[in-house]
């Protein structure tokens, strides 16, 4: 496997991680950017991670974890997704009772990031299993789609901080909504 092949295989694999990465920074686009950086870090990490997990433990467990991928990824984000719903509703609920002042959400959360960040990198495991068929450098593979996941992440970032001021309380309700699609395309992929 050549090294733009793994970069690209960074690319596909971090599509699911660069939508959450927006989502979230619409709803946290107030974050700082030492908080927002926890995003490229950890789905970096999982993402380059999970196919080296795939590599090694793929003979073992990569039907299990092929087969029920999709549904776990699915109810991960989904309550995720639905949480940052029903809070986006309720805040705007507030805000439509009160003065025309907006309404911050909770801090971005670690242990929610590292949730998405497992969530989105199952599929990557099922791609350790195929890099093993191919006899690629697995260890190569996984630092440059953990790097390229980062990278992307950050991007996503920009744009989220970016969008997220323009939409105000209703990008909690929209990322929700997004975290749910990801969750409903994974369990149908």
């Amino acid at each position: 496997m050549s090294f733009f092949e793994m970069v690209m295989l960074g690319v596909a694999l971090s599509c699911d991680s660069f939508a959450i990465t927006i989502s979230n920074t619409l709803v946290h686009y107030r974050e700082g950017y030492r908080r927002l950086l926890m995003m490229p870090f950890w789905f970096g990490l999982f993402q380059g991670l999970m196919p080296v997990l795939g590599f090694f433990l793929g003979t073992a467990f990569g039907d299990i974890v092929s087969t029920y991928s999709g549904i776990i990824a699915l109810v991960l984000l989904g309550v995720i997704g639905g949480n940052m719903v029903r809070e986006g509703i309720g805040a705007l609920r507030r805000r439509e009772g009160a003065d025309s002042c907006e309404i911050d959400p909770e801090p971005l959360k670690l242990g929610t990031v590292i949730v998405e960040a497992f969530a989105t990198a199952i599929d990557a495991f099922a791609v350790g299993v195929s890099l093993c068929a191919m006899r690629a450098d697995i260890l190569v593979a996984g630092v440059v789609i953990c790097v390229v996941t980062a990278a992307i992440c950050v991007v996503g970032i920009a744009i989220g901080r970016k969008a997220g001021a323009s939409l105000g309380d209703k990008a909690q309700v929209f990322g929700g909504v997004v975290l749910i699609c990801i969750g409903i395309r994974a369990f149908l992929a």
